[in-house]
């Protein structure tokens, strides 16, 4: 069995995203790969890291297109199952007047929902350095109990345990369901990245440094990554606390997708420099990093297949650094 850096776990999906009208003025949608575990695995590929999926896909075209898009991404597929009645998932993505977006999904059912126990492949799991997985995988049965499952033998295995809510309100029966889960997700990680909108969706705390409290003391999740979204981003760990300022980009498209990759650069670091002794300096370039990825994917549309090389990354910081020297501004 091979060894791996990361394997993810969690919903592969088409995203159409709008791009353009027609000329009789109808809007146009792209079929883009995605699915938040994926993006995550593509960003770290980019950064040289070997990682592998384990989900499910229809046997239809859109589930071939998937697979061709993880083969070509680098992602080991040996993970990734097909559901012969079930339609891979599906979800219309929209940008809003203020450019936020709006998501409609196809998943009643959708092929991610019906990966069984059985069709995990724990020894993909047993044999990663990080088990990554997100809250879309808890939703319903079937993979409920799937994902249960690998995340029980990733830590009967040892393996390091990231996890992202990644809400998205439409797919759970009830907001009281996201929470349950939720809740035991974040019972069941050593790495967190959760967005300013999920921290007090779930805490009720307005004041983010509060609500990090309030979840440290209920669940001592040794390393939390805040994403504020044009605000930065924050790292806790121990003591030590950090924060970086985001990269602006006036090029910018849709944020599709730039979590993910803030996410893949993060665990890229904690891969060279653990999770649990991490001082502020430290902290502050892993961040500084990761909010220049991110930044650069949201010029982009279709983030999987257009993660940013770690040069971008590194010219992006360095072109901001110049202009603040010159300028005194971010």
């Amino acid at each position: 069995m091979e060894k791996y850096d990361v394997v993810a776990m969690g919903e592969l999906l088409i995203d159409f995203t709008q791009n353009g009208y027609s000329e009789q003025g109808n809007p146009i949608f792209e079929a883009n790969p995605e699915g938040a575990p994926c993006n995550v695995l593509a960003m770290l590929q980019k950064l040289g890291r070997k990682t592998a999926f384990i989900g499910k896909v229809g046997q239809d075209g859109f589930g071939l297109q998937l697979e061709k898009a993880l083969k070509e991404t680098g992602i080991s597929t040996e993970g990734l199952c097909f559901d012969e009645e079930v339609h891979t998932t599906l979800a219309v993505v929209q940008k809003k007047e203020d450019g936020d977006r709006d998501f409609s999904f196809y998943r009643k059912p959708g092929a991610d929902m019906m990966l069984r126990r059985e069709e995990v492949k724990e020894d993909l799991i047993r044999n990663a350095k990080i088990f990554h997985y997100g809250s879309l995988s808890l939703t319903d049965e079937p993979v409920r109990t799937a994902t249960v499952s690998a995340i029980e033998a990733a830590e009967k295995a040892g393996v390091w345990i990231s996890f992202d809510p990644n809400l998205r309100k439409p797919l759970w029966e009830s907001e009281e369901l996201a929470k349950e889960q939720i809740r035991y997700g974040l019972g069941h990680c050593n790495i967190l990245k959760i967005s300013d909108d999920e921290l007090v969706w779930f805490t009720g705390e307005h004041d983010y440094e509060k609500a990090i409290r309030k979840l440290r003391t209920e669940f001592q999740i040794p390393l939390i990554l805040l994403s504020l979204g044009k605000d930065g981003s924050r790292a806790y760990c121990g003591e030590e606390t950090a924060e970086a300022p985001a990269f602006l980009n006036e090029n910018t498209i849709e944020t599709t997708g730039a979590g993910d990759t803030f996410m893949g650069c993060m665990l890229h670091q904690v891969l060279k420099k653990g999770y649990q002794k991490l001082i502020r300096q430290d902290m502050e370039e892993m961040l500084t990093l990761a909010n220049a990825a991110a930044s650069i994917i949201t010029t982009r549309r279709g983030a999987l297949r257009v993660m940013p090389e770690e040069e971008e990354s590194l010219k992006q910081i360095e072109k901001s650094t110049i202009r603040v020297m010159k300028y005194g501004v971010h």
